[in-house]
C-alpha cells in the first residue's frame, strides 16, 4: 500500500571560487538564509522505495535509498514523531547534517569504519558517499579503479585482497531516519531531467552565416548564438569515440577535478557512477599532452581572431577537452578574465541556461568582488528549486540543447549553467577579439587581479604583459578601440530627436527660446 507524503526540501548552497578551483580537505555547504523550503510530494512504499510525483521521475536503474533515509517532512506523518537520527547521534544531534558531515570529513577511512559501528545513525552518516570520494581522491589521486561505490573503491584500494563487491552491500535499513540533506543528495543523483526543463529553446540558431554577420548581429551586441554546420569537416566529429580516444591517448593522464586519470579509468568510473555531482574531465593541456587531439579539430572561422595569441606560451589557459557522464556539468559561472567562449559538442548533448551580465540567476549569490559564488550544491537541485521561477521573470534566460555537431557562442560576462544529458565529449575555447579587448584589459588591471585572474601563474603582471604585446603587434589598436568604446557609450546616453523635443515625464512637446 502506497502512502503519499509531503516533503519540504531546503535548497542547499555551496561556496566556491569563481575564477579558479581550490583543493579542499572537505566540501563545505552553505544554506542561504533568505531561501525558503520548496514543497515536493513524494510517495513512499513500506519497503522504503521512493517514487516522485509532481512530474518528477527517477532513473530506471535508480535504487531505493540504501539505508531507508526519508525526507524530514515525512516525520510529521509518523505517529510516534521519533527520528532515529537524533537518538543515534547523542549530544551531536543539535548539529545540522552538514556540520556532522564536515566533522566526519576529518576522519580517516579506518576511523569512519569504526564510527559506523557506534550506532545506526552514525552508520548512515559514515556511509555518505562524498566522504569516501574525498578519501579516495586524497589518498590515491587518479590511480584508483572505481568499483561501484566510493566506499567499495576505497576499501579495494586499501586492501586489494578484500572482495570489494561485498563492501557496503549489507543494505542495513534504519527505520524512522529523517534527513532532508541526505535524502536530497540521493534524490538529485537519481532524478531524470523533467521534459519541461528541456523544452524551452530561446536561442537564435544560424547556419552558413558570414563572419561579418556574426560580428554585427552577435559578437558586437554581446548576444549568444547557436551555430550549425561549422564543424562538419572536423576529424574529431567522425572519430572521437571511446575506442579511438583510449587508443590515441594510451596512459596519458588528464585533469579530472583535483586529480589526473587515464581515459580508460575515467570511462570505467563514468559507466558506473551514480552521484549528485559526477566527476568531470576538464583538461586545459590536452593538445600539448596528445598533439593528435589538437590536430583533429579546427577553430570555427567566427573565432579565429584570438588576441591572447600575442603572449604565446605565457597566455592563460584557453582551451579544454571536456568529457563527462550524464548529470555532470558546470553550475552557474562567468568565464574567466572577461573572455568570450565557444563550445563545440562532439558526442552527446548539453542543456544550456544563460543569463545576461546584468541578471544574476536565482539561487546564485556572488560576493561583492565576484571572487566567490554561493550556489546550489548540484545542477539538478537548481532546476528543482529555482528553474520555474525564471518563467515569470521579465528578463528570461536564453536556453537551448546543444547537440553533437553544434557550437554555442557564449559572450563575455554572461552567466551560464551546463549539464550533460548523456555521455558527452566537447571542446571549448576562450578568446579575446577586438570586440572585447577593452573589457579584458580593464578586468586584468583590477586591484584584486591576484584573486580574480585565472589560468596563469603571473596574475598581477598579466595586464602589462598583454597590453605591451598588443601595442607591439598592433600599434594604436588599443587607443582606437578605447575611443570607439567611449563614442559608443556617449551615443547610447545621447537622447533621440523625439526625446529632445518632448517632456519625457509629461509626454508633451517642450520649447526653448
Amino acid at each position: 500500500m502506497l502512502r503519499s507524503k509531503i516533503l519540504s526540501l531546503k535548497p542547499r548552497n555551496r561556496k566556491r571560487n569563481r575564477q579558479r578551483k581550490r583543493k579542499r580537505k572537505r566540501e563545505q555547504n552553505f544554506v542561504s538564509k533568505n531561501q525558503q523550503p520548496l514543497p515536493l510530494t513524494v510517495v513512499v512504499e513500506e519497503e522504503e522505495e521512493v517514487e516522485v510525483e509532481e512530474g518528477f521521475s527517477l532513473k530506471t536503474s535508480a535504487p531505493s535509498h540504501s539505508h531507508g533515509v526519508q525526507p524530514l517532512g515525512n516525520l510529521y506523518f509518523n505517529p510516534s514523531s521519533h527520528n532515529s537520527r537524533n537518538t543515534g547521534l547523542g549530544n551531536l544531534q543539535t548539529l545540522t547534517d552538514e556540520l556532522v558531515l564536515d566533522i566526519l570529513g576529518y576522519l580517516s577511512g579506518t576511523h569512519l569504519g569504526i564510527l559506523s559501528t557506534v550506532s545506526r545513525s552514525f552508520y548512515v552518516f559514515s556511509d555518505h558517499e562524498p566522504l569516501w570520494r574525498n578519501l579516495v581522491l586524497e589518498n590515491y589521486g587518479g590511480g584508483f579503479l572505481y568499483n561501484g561505490s566510493w566506499k567499495s573503491t576505497f576499501v579495494s584500494a586499501y586492501k586489494p585482497s578484500f572482495v570489494g563487491s561485498c563492501v557496503g552491500s549489507s543494505g542495513l535499513k534504519v527505520r524512522d531516519f529523517y534527513s532532508d540533506y541526505l535524502f536530497q543528495s540521493w534524490l538529485c543523483a537519481n532524478l531524470v531531467m523533467k521534459p519541461e526543463w528541456l523544452e524551452r529553446d530561446s536561442i537564435q540558431r544560424r547556419r552558413g552565416m558570414s563572419v561579418d554577420e556574426f560580428i554585427l548581429h552577435f559578437e558586437e551586441p554581446n548576444k549568444p548564438v547557436l551555430l550549425e554546420g561549422c564543424m562538419d569537416n572536423w576529424v574529431a566529429l567522425e572519430k572521437w569515440d571511446r575506442d579511438y580516444l583510449v587508443e590515441v591517448c594510451g596512459d596519458v593522464r588528464f585533469s579530472v577535478g583535483p586529480v589526473e586519470m587515464r581515459l580508460q579509468d575515467f570511462f570505467r568510473y563514468s559507466d558506473q557512477a551514480r552521484e549528485e555531482r559526477p566527476l568531470y574531465l576538464f583538461d586545459p593541456k590536452f593538445a600539448e599532452k596528445v598533439p593528435r587531439l589538437g590536430s583533429d579539430y579546427e577553430v570555427p572561422p567566427y573565432f579565429t581572431e584570438d588576441l591572447f595569441k600575442v603572449l604565446d606560451s605565457e597566455r592563460p589557459d584557453y582551451r579544454w577537452v571536456i568529457i563527462g557522464p550524464a548529470g555532470s556539468g558546470s553550475s552557474f559561472h562567468i568565464d574567466p578574465n572577461s573572455t568570450s567562449a565557444w563550445n563545440a559538442v562532439i558526442k552527446g548533448s548539453k542543456k544550456w541556461v544563460l543569463f545576461p551580465p546584468d541578471v544574476v540567476p536565482p539561487g546564485v549569490h556572488p560576493s561583492p568582488d565576484g571572487a566567490e559564488v554561493a550556489c546550489p550544491v548540484s545542477i539538478i537541485e537548481w532546476f528543482m528549486n529555482f528553474y520555474n521561477a525564471t518563467k515569470k521573470w521579465e528578463k528570461k534566460p536564453i536556453e537551448c540543447v546543444c547537440k553533437a555537431g553544434e557550437v554555442i557562442f557564449v559572450p563575455n560576462g554572461w552567466w551560464h549553467l551546463v549539464i550533460n544529458l548523456e555521455d558527452s565529449i566537447a571542446i571549448t575555447q576562450n578568446f579575446v577579439s577586438r570586440r572585447n579587448l577593452v573589457n579584458v584589459l580593464d578586468f586584468l588591471k583590477r586591484p584584486d587581479a591576484n584573486t580574480l585572474v585565472s589560468g596563469t601563474r603571473d596574475r598581477v603582471n598579466l595586464h602589462n604583459k598583454f597590453r605591451n604585446a598588443i601595442e607591439a603587434s598592433f600599434p594604436g589598436t588599443i587607443d582606437q578601440l578605447i575611443l570607439e568604446a567611449g563614442e559608443k557609450k556617449a551615443q547610447q546616453k545621447k537622447p533621440s530627436f523625439w526625446d529632445s523635443v518632448t517632456d519625457s515625464k509629461a509626454g508633451v512637446f517642450k520649447f526653448s527660446f
